[in-house]
């Protein structure tokens, strides 16, 4: 009786982890959730956080899943997040993956650290400093697989298992909330998030 008994402590003890994990808190957008975590487009920029996550160091790995339309498709994740308005982020431009320019091929992975340093300030401050290129055979409107992985002050960044940009992060906070993050006008899917 003894044994059923922790049996039974034990499985409804992850029951409650899994549902704190699974607690979304919705900013800016409507959400779909399923299998697959969906954000409609909406003006300015959405972020769904995850409500029990602290993350500090470690990697973040999901697939996502944006559109091949000029400046219509944002999607990324949020990280060390302090509030609706104060994180890092990391977030792709899948309409630049596989353009013949390079110049706008070198926009398709984005770093940011809001509220301070968006994107228009760390192009104009840095160029290519925060942003980069990913392999181009990346199709624009398919799932790929993204690992972030933050070892502060680095943080460097995988698209399907190919390094695209390593930085260091220019906020001075170390741990905080994660969040599926879509930019000004973007929908945007999400799948498989695991951290660790």
């Amino acid at each position: 009786m003894l044994r059923y008994t922790g049996i039974t402590f034990i499985c409804l003890f992850l029951l409650v982890i899994t549902a704190e994990a699974q607690e979304l808190r919705v900013v800016n957008r409507g959400m779909i959730k399923d299998s697959v975590i969906h954000l409609n487009e909406a003006p300015g920029m959405g972020v769904v956080w995850i409500t029990q996550s602290n993350f500090s160091n470690g990697a973040i790995e999901f697939d996502v899943k944006g559109k091949n339309l000029l400046q219509k498709s944002f999607v990324g994740i949020a990280f060390h997040g302090v509030n609706d308005t104060t994180y890092d982020a990391v977030y792709f431009r899948p309409f630049n993956f596989q353009v013949p320019e390079a110049g706008r091929r070198g926009h398709s992975v984005q770093y940011i650290s809001l509220p301070a340093h968006d994107w228009q300030q760390l192009r104009q401050d840095f160029p290519g400093k925060y942003e980069n290129e990913i392999d181009p055979s990346t199709n624009p409107n398919k799932w790929f697989h993204v690992k972030v992985v933050v070892a502060y002050p680095e943080v460097s960044v995988y698209v399907n298992e190919e390094r695209c940009l390593t930085v260091s992060q220019l906020s001075t906070q170390k741990t905080g909330m994660i969040g599926y993050w879509v930019g000004y006008g973007s929908a945007g899917d999400w799948k498989n998030l695991e951290i660790k």
